[in-house]
């Protein structure tokens, strides 16, 4: 038997499609605002591990209370002020090149802050008083490693997104 279009069409109809998950085009805004604010908070106190850990101050798993106060005041900081530069809008979660814009700017506006707070709940208290060289080390070093970071997750995730939203997209066609 000849083999036409109609019969190629109809042997192929028998074999079953795969039945390929729908990728949803979007996070709801509590669960990308969520995951948003756990990310940034990891990135803080892995700062606070790693800076911990360099000047031999307990920073294993059984240390993670005082890794989260020392954390606080950048954490505290970046809530504070990056609500106001919009990186927890919704535009920004699938635009990479927009996201690592406005995360370097809100970085560089909290960081100030952080470094305030900082000193205010631990410098201010300590005998003798942080010298300006080392405080100029610290925040230099406060500054780039937190940004860095803070990069290095928040890009991948709009990756992600746009990722997420090119395949839904796809899959409406």
């Amino acid at each position: 038997m000849p083999t036409t279009a109609k019969t190629r069409r109809k042997a192929t109809s028998s074999v079953p499609a795969k039945k390929v998950p729908k990728v949803q085009k979007e996070q709801s805004p509590f669960v990308r605002i969520a995951t948003l604010v756990v990310g940034d908070a990891i990135v803080f106190c892995i700062f606070a591990a790693i800076g911990r850990n360099s000047h031999g101050e307990a920073s294993g798993l059984a240390a993670i209370p005082q890794i989260v106060l020392t954390a606080l005041p950048f954490a505290v900081g970046w809530f504070i002020v990056s609500p106001f530069i919009g990186v927890f809008r919704r535009e920004l979660a699938n635009q990479p090149k927009a996201m690592a814009m406005r995360t370097a700017l809100a970085w560089l506006l909290s960081w100030p802050v952080g470094l305030l707070l900082r000193w205010f709940f631990v410098d201010r208290l300590k005998n003798p008083p942080t010298s300006a060289g080392d405080f100029t080390a610290f925040a230099t070093v406060t500054f780039l490693f937190n940004m860095v970071v803070l990069l290095i997750w928040r890009v991948p995730y709009a990756l992600n997104n746009k990722a997420r939203e090119n395949i839904a997209r796809s899959q409406e066609k």
